[in-house]
């Protein structure tokens, strides 16, 4: 994906922020805290933040949370849902946040849209000695038949690499690195996979998928034949067809700790 291609992938989410919200999936608590658990204080941000998905995670598990996200519609949201949580307006690449602040750096399905030649230092810049940045991401969990027949039909728009356990790991190992050679500003990265599930309907399973970039940015007659194949296949499939059932999925976490 070319510079162009993935700015416009990155500034798709805000037009769909209300169905974002209610669609996506939150984040396993133990995922949440594994990627916490080495951090050297209760300090916490969610870069790049969104309807608030992880943030609402992190409060339940009673860190100290800031939210940054860049999209007006998708803070609006977390505003709306969230409104006890400081949310500020801010990027990975320009964190509205002072030197040596935050504990850890958490984000949720965000950190493949960082340029991390920016964002690495500016992550580096406001986490405290010896800090941790942790990237989270929601898989489904293709060693699942139907999921996997599902991830077959939708396409990888809908459903790409990082979003299935068998790729997710190569994917992301060096996410955390800048792609310019500049110098890395974390140390090696650990990876692990926790349970988790959604429960689901054909229908909100449908809008699930409709809220993904590469749906978001698809010309509406591809978007719309794209998810007639996706509702073909959930109406053909024992798992799917009555009522609700429950979506496997893992919580996939990069931690690198700050140099």
């Amino acid at each position: 994906m070319d510079q162009d291609e993935l700015l416009l992938h990155a500034s798709s989410f805000g037009a769909a922020a209300v169905a974002y919200a209610e669609h996506r999936p939150d984040y396993a608590q133990d995922a949440v805290r594994w990627a916490l658990e080495a951090a050297p204080g209760p300090r916490v941000l969610d870069l790049g933040a969104g309807t608030g998905k992880l943030t609402a995670t992190l409060v339940a598990l009673g860190a100290e949370v800031i939210a940054v996200e860049p999209d007006l519609a998708m803070l609006t949201e977390l505003r709306r849902t969230l409104p006890g949580v400081r949310a500020l307006s801010g990027s990975a690449e320009a964190i509205p946040l002072p030197d040596a602040s935050i504990d850890a750096v958490l984000d949720g399905n965000a950190m493949h849209w960082f340029d991390m030649s920016v964002a690495g230092p500016e992550i580096a810049r406001v986490l405290a000695p010896g800090g941790i940045l942790a990237g989270l991401w929601n898989l489904m969990d293709d060693q699942v038949e139907w999921v996997a027949g599902l991830a077959r039909v939708s396409g990888s728009a809908a459903i790409g690499p990082r979003d299935t356990p068998a790729s997710w790991r190569a994917e992301t190992a060096d996410m955390h690195l800048p792609k310019t050679g500049a110098a890395a500003r974390f140390g090696s990265p650990e990876q692990a996979e926790f349970p988790h599930g959604q429960r689901r309907t054909a229908g909100s399973l449908v809008a699930t998928l409709a809220t993904r970039a590469g749906m978001l940015v698809m010309p509406e007659q591809e978007q719309e034949a794209t998810l007639g194949r996706i509702r073909a296949f959930l109406a053909s499939t024992p798992e799917t067809t009555c009522g609700e059932f429950t979506l496997p999925i893992l919580t996939g976490v990069l931690r690198v700790r700050r140099l």
